[in-house]
């Protein structure tokens, strides 16, 4: 009998295929007492299982191929970074002392407190390092009962099958690399978790937070993956199976479609010229970025070269990738974003520092205010790499414009430095703001009379606008981009920008979707920057836009009360 399940869809399709059932089956977990003579060996036991765990993950960010998704390698360093916290890996050394347990029942009691106190704290991003928890804990029970090869079931599935899991994780996704698979699904994860990221980038039909999937769907079963719409047929009739595979033919004729607009100009069919820049991780996604069409780099996050380290990176180290970028980009304009860490983003040599809610921390651009050091020595390598390309400053998280203010004395004396050293640079380079939080927004204006330009961070200006925690399952179906005050409070944003003659560009996930693509040209939006994935669907959009069409019906949704007034004229917009 056909099931149809509805989860998260994440794109890239429809892909129709037979399930295989990934396993991460719970492992069985002993508890027994020691005696006190065996505690050392218990403990060293404990200890070796973390070094083996640690060095296997290390193994895993070594082998990450070329062509993988710039956010894996970061998201592993997270896990090896949760592995060297001391509450998975000192805390339960203390439990096996006091308790004379094992060391997997140690490691299990001490998952269920930091578990407890994921549940009682509403935080979208310390919520999905819950799961990130889990990951890493259930490699070490692996590396304990003696695999700690880590062998995978996935190095061994058959070709065009479409992986069925409860979850995810990025050192799943390193294994993937050699495996060509179809589609995949899991119970869990939310729109932004690292496992939506991933498949976003990898362009896969996808759905997640299905609950139930891995348990009604058997080995071998014919399933329908809708990533398009967020559902899952299980084993179809003829008469559904035909009509999927006319939808797969018409969507990848449209795929196909999109390979030819790659050197078109995105200009509205009325004249209305629009800039398409990509969002990058890495220098090395500069390549696919210029393929797909990009004319500069909107947002260069910075972070990679922190994360990836146990130290700050050299002035030396950093100056050499921005280079890298600006070269690359053969004089396009490359925004870099100074270092916007202390979220779920958090360094090794950081994680020492314990904060009850990141992000409404010490984050972006006030981390950099409160690490002069390391900021100025971020602004000399970038200065430095000015004199390469066109590169621009980008201040993530602003929300007092006297953070503006301290970043130019900064900016200033790095300059000094550099000049009395003969280093060249570009005594022009621009300085931009990110716009993600409530206050920038409705400060807009008093930003713009010190910054060159600014970026809308829609993801983060959404949650704060929403008080939503997106990747909560109880409340997630409240983050909507479409709220009518989120709506109005980028117009507020960007018409200020452009009646004050500021540029004003995004590089949220709203400017990589391209259901959203005209209702922000309606709003006065010319620059978008987004996932280098997303390009040729969103000029797709522009091509066939007509702004004397767009507008009058934009106008109607600033003034609609509510998300389903302005989801019935958005379908009108995308039928003008």
């Amino acid at each position: 009998m056909s099931i149809t399940l509805q989860g998260i869809g994440i794109g890239g399709g429809i892909a129709i295929g037979q399930a295989h059932l990934i396993s991460h089956a719970d492992i069985e977990i002993a508890h027994y007492q020691l005696s006190a003579a065996d505690i050392p060996a218990e403990l060293a036991r404990f200890d070796d299982a973390i070094r083996v765990t640690r060095k296997s993950l290390e193994m895993l960010w070594g082998s990450i191929p070329e062509n993988a998704p710039a956010e894996l390698g970061a998201f592993l360093s997270l896990h090896i970074m949760l592995l060297n916290d001391h509450m998975l890996s000192k805390e339960p050394r203390n439990l096996i002392e006091q308790q004379h347990c094992n060391a997997e029942w140690a490691l299990k009691l001490q998952l269920e407190v930091l578990l407890a106190q994921f549940d009682e704290i509403e935080d979208e991003y310390l919520r999905e390092r819950r799961t990130d928890v889990i990951q890493v804990v259930e490699r070490v029970f692996k590396t304990l009962a003696g695999h700690e090869n880590h062998s995978h079931p996935l190095a061994e599935i058959a070709p065009n099958c479409i992986l069925v899991a409860h979850d995810l994780s990025p050192a799943d996704m390193v294994l993937f690399k050699d495996t060509e698979y179809l589609a995949f699904i899991t119970d869990v994860g939310g729109p932004t978790s690292h496992t939506a990221i991933l498949a976003r980038s990898l362009d896969l039909p996808s759905v997640l937070a299905l609950r139930h999937a891995r348990e009604l769907i058997r080995e071998d079963e014919l399933i329908i993956v809708d990533g398009i719409n967020g559902v899952v047929i299980v084993d179809p009739d003829e008469i559904i199976l035909k009509e999927y595979r006319h939808r797969q033919r018409d969507w990848l004729k449209k795929q196909k479609a999109l390979q030819d607009i790659r050197t078109k100009q995105p200009i509205t069919k009325d004249g209305e010229v629009i800039e398409l820049f990509a969002n990058i991780e890495v220098p090395d996604d500069c390549k696919l970025s210029i393929e797909n069409g990009a004319t500069g780099v909107g947002l260069f996050r910075s972070e990679f070269l922190f994360l990836s380290e146990s130290d700050l990176p050299t002035e030396e180290e950093q100056f050499l990738a921005y280079k890298q970028v600006a070269e690359a980009m053969k004089g396009q304009p490359v925004i870099i974003r100074t270092v916007d860490l202390g979220k779920d983003k958090i360094p090794r040599w950081q994680q020492e520092r314990e904060t009850p809610n990141p992000a409404l921390g010490l984050t972006g651009i006030r981390l950099c205010m409160a690490e002069p050091q390391m900021f100025r020595t971020q602004l000399r390598a970038l200065l430095r790499a000015s004199a390469y390309g066109k590169i621009k400053l980008l201040l993530p998280m602003l929300s007092y414009v006297g953070e503006v203010r301290q970043t130019r004395k900064h900016l200033e004396e790095a300059k000094a430095q550099l000049a009395e050293a003969g280093v060249a640079f570009d005594e022009n380079i621009e300085l931009g703001g990110m716009i993600e939080v409530p206050a920038a927004a409705v400060q807009v204006a008093q930003f713009l009379a010190h910054l060159d330009f600014i970026s809308i961070g829609t993801n983060d200006l959404i949650q704060y606008t929403l008080a939503v925690d997106r990747n909560d399952d109880a409340v997630s179906h409240l983050y909507d981009p479409l709220h009518p005050a989120v709506i109005q409070l980028l117009h507020h944003v960007i018409s200020t920008a452009n009646r004050m003659g500021k540029p004003v560009s995004m590089c949220g996930e709203m400017a990589g979707d391209p259901a959203l693509t005209r209702l922000l040209l309606g709003l006065g939006l010319r620059r978008f920057s987004m996932l280098p994935i997303q390009l040729l669907k969103v000029k797709q959009e522009i091509l066939t836009g007509e702004m004397h069409r767009i507008t009058p019906l934009v106008e109607q949704m600033l003034i609609a009360e509510d998300s389903q007034c302005l989801r019935e004229l958005l379908q009108q917009l995308h039928q003008s």
